[in-house]
């Protein structure tokens, strides 16, 4: 291994011999089963500053490291010639800004990862295989891009003129403070986008840069093509997992290099190393695919917040239903909250009808649809309008079953059924990803007669081919967009442009299509089996359905020639349910006020706080002795006054590909109290893991759980 290649003559000279003139502190993503816990620290022939990209040995390979603190190696001089040296530094970047490395600093320490993880973990994977002569052809690749897009630069457009509450929107957001939030909560379609378009533009004139981040990456292109056509001009990149791996390393190093004006992105993009950031925008902030589920269990809608108080940029939350933790910060003034009550262009909210399945005869429902569902959608047929039936299933059926034994389509590696798909004659687990073929008979008692139960979107999409034809005989064109029909690249793209095309009468998919489209031809959606969240054991579900009912019934009515006559269906065995005359009323105020006057007498979050300890292992009895050990281990911490770690208990699917779950909740009332109380416990659950050796595979932290 070689010292660093940086010219002497651009840093301090080294000292002769084998002295190291400096000690550096580098943060490296260590194994979680060591004891690393902070930056390790290693010779450095110069002083680089912190932030700095090096490649240094860890064990008996090479790693990329980020410099956290250097200091002379006189201050321990004996010391410094026992370390390692570093093998070089990545010259052709600069160094990460502070306030990235706070950033990183802080959520490492709330979501309780080890610091080397968590910073090692948001940078772009092939950037972590590179030396330093890659890094350098790769910047100057990455500068060619751009400069080879400048060919191509127009002046920017200034957009439709704006509507009054459009126009109150921007001034708020002018007026805030740097380092402030704002809550937007618009209607769908009332034109939350124009205002995003309009204080970025705002930003980018002061010379600032502008974050944007997205729930979905099917809706980063739709977003992103908005941003090109209005700032031409301006040089944007994009940040998401569906870029390859070398695509998102040039974006990330023209955000880096201060080379990009905006940058669009899913929730890894909140860590984009910007220096000159003034604006972050997080659209639908509501939506729970902003909280990573594996790794460092981040939220980075909360980190945005976080990000734009070290910035001082101005935040801006945007939602139609925002999150209930969001909504009581506003209803407290720590965010400022503006409304966008009406829809652009006269849209109207479309009328909500409730299908009550109990009403409808046995034999008298085609294929579980209702009948007045059914004469809706033939109207629209007629009236060559088009249709959105949203059900959040794929496949053609949650099972099959025998009906002599009983027999159902199990998986063998979890505690779950493997769902029959009919295009390919499969069953597949929507968990673990196994596969079969369907059998010709009952495995079990040979019973050739083996049904489907119940129904996906494929089933849907046949039952509603078989159903319904256009008046003069020409069958309906009807299109599914699920998570099996857009495998393949540009697939939902394509299916969305025939949408807008026109091409499409009736649109079936699952909540991929349910949020943030804007299709200005439907005039009806109909949510055909929403009750299954009613009665969820999770104290979120009813805010996530409601959220999401509310996304779906914006679809429809957005193009003001047809919105009088635009309608919302729900088929429902629970018509007097709350949830759904609140969704009648289009009401997300008196829903919202609803649901924290329940939380707050049960003691839930935004009340208390929370965090989950999870735990996998090869048998459910090892799983549950690590977390009922962990929480013995707890009993002599300062905070267990004001501390509950409850019993531990199986996930709700317990078994996910032969590996056992086990879940712990640990709740306060302080936010401060739960960090410490981790903080203190965390060394403890490491010690317990190498203890309990390979009976047990893994175990995580999750702080402000999703779920429980």
């Amino acid at each position: 291994m070689t010292l660093g290649s940086v010219a002497p003559s651009a840093r301090e000279p080294a000292v002769p011999g084998d002295a190291a003139p400096f000690t550096v502190e580098v943060a490296v993503d260590a194994p979680r089963h060591t004891d690393i816990a902070g930056p390790l620290s290693y010779r450095a022939p110069f002083e680089w500053p912190p932030g700095t990209l090096v490649r240094v040995p860890l064990g008996k390979r090479e790693v990329t490291g980020i410099v956290w603190g250097c200091r002379p190696g006189d201050e321990a001089r004996t010391v410094a010639r026992t370390l390692r040296p570093a093998v070089e530094a990545l010259e052709a970047l600069p160094a990460l800004p502070d306030t990235w490395r706070a950033l990183v600093e802080f959520a490492a320490r709330y979501y309780q990862r080890q610091l080397g993880e968590l910073a090692l973990s948001v940078l772009p994977p092939e950037l972590r295989r590179l030396n330093a002569k890659q890094v350098a052809q790769r910047r100057r690749s990455a500068e060619r891009a751009l400069q080879s897009a400048a060919t191509r630069i127009a002046p920017h457009t200034s957009g439709p003129t704006p509507t009054s509450e459009q126009s109150a929107a921007l001034a708020a957001i002018e007026s805030t403070a740097p380092g402030e939030t704002l809550l937007l909560h618009g209607v769908t379609g009332s034109g939350k986008t124009e205002v995003y378009l309009r204080a970025a533009a705002s930003a980018l004139e002061r010379g600032r840069q502008v974050l944007v981040l997205v729930p979905e990456i099917n809706l980063t292109p739709q977003l992103e093509s908005r941003f090109a056509e209005r700032f031409p001009d301006r040089r944007i990149v994009s940040l998401h997992s569906a870029l390859t791996p070398a695509q998102r390393l040039r974006h990330w190093l023209q955000a880096q290099l201060g080379l990009a004006d905006l940058v669009l992105g899913t929730r890894l993009a909140v860590f984009a190393p910007l220096d000159r950031l003034g604006l972050l925008v997080v659209d639908e902030e509501h939506d729970p695919s902003y909280k990573q589920q594996e790794g460092a269990r981040y939220s980075a809608r909360d980190l945005a917040v976080y990000r734009g108080h070290l910035e001082k940029a101005v935040v801006v939350l945007g939602s139609a239903t925002p999150s209930l933790e969001t909504w009581q910060r506003a209803r407290q003034q720590r965010y400022r909250r503006i409304e966008m009550t009406h829809r652009i262009g006269s849209g109207a909210w479309p009328t909500v009808r409730l299908a009550d399945m109990n009403r409808v005869a046995p034999g008298h429902g085609s294929a579980g649809l209702a009948p007045a569902l059914l004469d809706a959608l033939r109207q629209r047929l007629q009236r060559q309008e088009q249709s959105l039936l949203f059900l959040n299933r794929r496949g053609y059926a949650p099972v099959l079953h025998c009906l002599d034994c009983g027999w159902k389509s199990a998986c063998p590696h979890c505690s779950a059924w493997q769902v029959f798909h009919k295009t390919d004659r499969t069953l597949r687990c929507h968990h673990c990803g196994s596969a079969a073929r369907v059998p010709r008979a009952c495995p079990d008692c040979g019973n050739l007669d083996i049904a489907a139960v119940g129904r996906g979107t494929e089933r849907l999409e046949e039952q509603l081919g078989a159903l319904l034809v256009h008046a003069d005989g020409r069958p309906v064109r009807i299109a599914r967009i699920d998570a099996d029909t857009t495998r393949a690249k540009g697939a939902l793209e394509a299916s969305i442009g025939a949408v807008h095309a026109g091409e499409i009468d009736v649109l079936v998919g699952t909540q991929m299509i349910a949020k943030g489209h804007d299709f200005r031809r439907i005039t009806l959606v109909a949510a055909v089996n929403p009750d299954a969240a009613l009665f969820s054991s999770d104290f979120r579900a009813p805010e996530r359905l409601f959220a999401l009912l509310m996304q779906a019934a914006g679809r429809a009515g957005r193009d003001a020639r047809h919105a009088a006559a635009s309608e919302m269906w729900l088929q429902t065995w629970h018509p007097a349910h709350p949830l759904y005359a609140a969704l009648a009323r289009h009401d997300f105020a008196g829903f919202a006020e609803t649901q924290l006057q329940e939380r707050a007498s049960a003691g839930l979050p935004p009340w208390s706080h929370l965090a989950m300890v999870r735990a996998e292992a090869r048998t459910a009895d090892a799983a549950r002795d690590f977390l009922m050990t962990a929480a013995n281990a707890a009993t002599g911490s300062d905070q267990t006054s004001t501390v509950t770690v409850y019993p531990p208990v199986p996930l709700p699917i317990a078994r996910v590909a032969d590996v056992e779950r086990m879940q712990m909740l640990v709740e306060s009332r302080s936010r401060a109290a739960l960090q410490s109380f981790l903080a203190a416990w965390t060394p403890s659950l490491h010690a317990l893991r190498r203890a309990a050796g390979s009976r047990i595979l893994r175990w995580a932290i999750d702080v402000d759980p999703l779920a429980i």
